[in-house]
C-alpha cells in the first residue's frame, strides 16, 4: 500500500511522515494510524538521492530520524 493509499483509506486519522521518505512506507498500524517504514529502503534512498555512503545513511537514520520521537502519531521504524 502506499502512501497515497493509506491517506485516502484513513482520511481521518492523523498520519505524521517521515519527510522525504515516501516510498520507504510499507504500512499502517491499524490501532495507532501510526506510518510504518522500512529502515532498509530508507538507507536505500540516502545512498542514492543524497549520495551518502552506507555508513553515513545509517548515522543520519538513526540520529535524526529513528531516534527522534515527535509525539504519539511518531511513524514506526522496521528492518525486514
Amino acid at each position: 500500500m502506499t502512501l497515497e493509499e493509506i491517506i485516502e483509506r484513513y482520511p481521518d486519522t492523523e498520519i505524521l511522515k517521515a519527510d522525504g521518505f515516501d516510498d520507504a512506507v510499507i504500512g499502517i498500524e491499524e490501532r495507532s494510524g501510526r506510518l510504518v517504514y522500512d529502515v532498509d529502503m530508507m538507507i536505500h534512498i540516502l545512498i542514492k538521492d543524497e549520495e551518502m555512503s552506507e555508513e553515513d545513511a545509517i548515522e543520519y537514520l538513526d540520529y535524526n530520524v529513528i531516534g527522534a520521537y515527535v509525539g504519539e502519531q511518531t511513524p514506526i521504524y522496521i528492518t525486514t
